[in-house]
């Protein structure tokens, strides 16, 4: 009678209790501890709320999304986003900054410097190597500076044009070939020979045509060879397994026949070193007809008529951002 007693006054029996737990399960068996929503907070500090029935799921759900961000995108697309994030604090030396802006090169922007002819912010800035943000006002003999936005396109280049911007020799150019293509000032990444056609990038990124045009980057390249006479299979073997050039040894890192006559083929080098494939081929006395590269760094020339160019789209930018060596 005690016993019952004190139950109905208020202690009840452990065996019968049910509590939710704050996962929107009732359990039973000893009452469950309450676990608050600053539980793991250092600093001694808790709150006096208890989670929802949710709160449990929610915390799984943003950690889930959070670790699915890290896994889908590569370390370098995450920096590159943060960057954007805090584009407005990135700092930029006065020169590039000035360089990008299409005024001059770095080294000029130095003199410009030295001799009191750039401020920042309404103030003369006379010394070089001085960063500045995006958002500070640049001006160069009272004329404000922008720096250009990135810009990056791709041409099909045809025969007959000379890779580069100005020619002594007053032949066509491959910039005859993008003129008007944007206001940014563009230059060829790297070079094709004048009788040599196929994939030519163009942009104003100074650090991604360092980084594409550098011989220790060693970046894919893909050509079709027309060959004024069928490549015996045993000029392919030598070519595929390594033949001494005046400047060192060379190998394909794949080669193969592209028609039935073999006078077609199909060659991917990683050298950067100058008429590389045209030198292999003239190694065994054949004269190449026509030479087309198919392939550059990750960037192609599908669906691009001869002569004409196109702008990159962002996936393939940052493909050749982040491009390595296979």
């Amino acid at each position: 009678m005690e016993q019952k007693k004190n139950q109905g006054s208020g202690e009840r029996r452990e065996g019968t209790h049910h509590k939710y737990n704050g996962t929107g399960y009732r359990t039973g068996g000893k009452r469950p501890r309450i676990y608050r929503r600053n539980d793991s907070r250092d600093d001694g500090e808790t709150s006096d709320r208890r989670p929802g029935p949710h709160s449990a799921y929610r915390s799984v759900e943003n950690s889930s999304k959070e670790e699915l961000r890290q896994s889908h995108y590569s370390k370098k697309k995450q920096l590159e986003h943060r960057i954007k994030q805090n584009a407005e604090a990135a700092e930029l030396r006065l020169n590039r900054y000035i360089a990008t802006g299409g005024i001059c090169s770095r080294r000029d922007a130095d003199a410009l410097i030295t001799e009191g002819r750039v401020k920042v912010n309404g103030e003369v800035v006379k010394t070089v190597g001085i960063k500045v943000k995006r958002t500070d006002r640049v001006e160069v003999d009272g004329r404000s500076v922008e720096p250009e936005k990135k810009v990056y396109l791709v041409l099909n280049k045809p025969k007959d044009y000379v890779t580069t911007v100005e020619d002594p020799k007053e032949r066509k150019t491959v910039m005859s070939l993008i003129e008007g293509a944007c206001k940014e000032r563009v230059y060829p990444v790297g070079r094709l020979d004048r009788q040599t056609s196929g994939v030519l990038l163009f942009t104003n990124d100074g650090d991604l045509t360092k980084k594409l045009t550098h011989p220790k980057n060693e970046h894919k390249k893909i050509y079709h060879v027309f060959l004024d006479k069928p490549l015996t299979p045993g000029h392919l073997d030598m070519i595929s397994s390594g033949i001494e050039l005046e400047d060192g040894p060379i190998k394909a890192d794949e080669i193969s026949y592209v028609s039935t006559d073999r006078t077609e083929i199909g060659i991917e080098v990683h050298s950067g070193r100058n008429r590389i494939v045209r030198r292999i081929f003239e190694h065994f006395d054949y004269r190449i007809i026509r030479l087309d590269r198919v392939y550059f760094a990750g960037i192609t020339k599908k669906n691009l008529p001869r002569g004409r160019w196109r702008f990159l789209t962002p996936q393939e930018v940052n493909i050749l951002k982040v491009y390595k060596k296979i």
